[in-house]
């Protein structure tokens, strides 16, 4: 079963947060980015839901809680009616430069969430692209590492796993291409993307090609852990309890 409030954090945090690697990863997402003509902080404002604000600049795109420094901010009365913006691309309402607001959502974010969708949802046409299967799983896999922040911390089932993993570091990575950290303090889980330095637990796949099967569900963790494809040290418990909440993420983005 999907909360709708979890699943607003869920596409907060796990979703829309990869638009940052997506415009570090694909040459028409930078494309985008470099044609801006000044800075952009488009705050979403949830009622009891996320707040937090992508901030699109020629460099890039960047994620920061809150509305501080935002330009642009659309409101959402709901959790639902935000999820509705993900699924259903029905917008919110425009509170600070609405004009500004609509037809930026309209043009540069609507484009961008175009070229995410695609590599978040390939089509087997895609994936048969060397380069575009390589960019398609790590973007996957920033968002369910994201998504495994935000299930931990917002949906009742996650938080009982989330409880049992003591403060630390783990490093969850694909071999040689990408590494993220799950920050673990006080049964709240964080997100830095970004290789551990001095990781409690440590569980990485040893190619994109398992990474994908894996997340695919084409390959089998336990035969793959067997064979040695899937490196795993240190407090293996923490792992564990990761992978209980990685079954819930399956859940909410299928």
């Amino acid at each position: 079963m999907v909360d709708v409030r979890a699943m607003a954090f869920v596409n907060a945090y796990g979703v829309l947060a990869t638009l940052e690697n997506l415009c570090e990863l694909d040459s028409d997402a930078k494309a985008i980015c470099q044609g801006l003509k000044e800075p952009v902080g488009f705050c979403f404002d949830v009622i009891n839901g996320p707040v937090f604000t992508l901030n699109f600049s020629k460099d890039g795109c960047k994620l920061t809680e809150g509305d501080l420094g935002c330009t642009m901010k659309m409101n959402f009365i709901s959790p639902k009616a935000f999820n509705d913006l993900i699924d259903k691309s029905k917008p919110g309402i425009p509170t600070k430069n609405p004009i500004k607001t609509i037809l930026f959502l309209a043009t540069t974010f609507s484009k961008l969430a175009e070229i995410l969708t695609r590599y978040l949802r390939p089509s087997e046409a895609d994936m048969k692209n060397p380069e575009f299967f390589e960019k398609s799983t790590m973007l996957t896999m920033y968002t369910i590492a994201g998504a495994i922040c935000a299930l931990a911390n917002n949906d009742e089932i996650s938080k009982i796993s989330a409880s049992y993993i003591i403060d630390g570091d783990i490093s969850m990575g694909i071999t040689d291409k990408m590494y993220v950290t799950v920050k673990a303090r006080n049964s709240i889980l964080s997100l830095e993307k970004k290789k551990a330095e001095n990781p409690r637990a440590v569980m990485e796949f040893t190619s994109i090609e398992l990474a994908n099967a894996l997340f695919t569900g084409t390959a089998s963790t336990m035969a793959e852990l067997c064979a040695g494809n899937i490196y795993m040290r240190g407090m293996i418990n923490m792992i564990d309890n990761v992978n209980r909440i990685l079954d819930r993420v399956a859940v909410y983005l299928a």
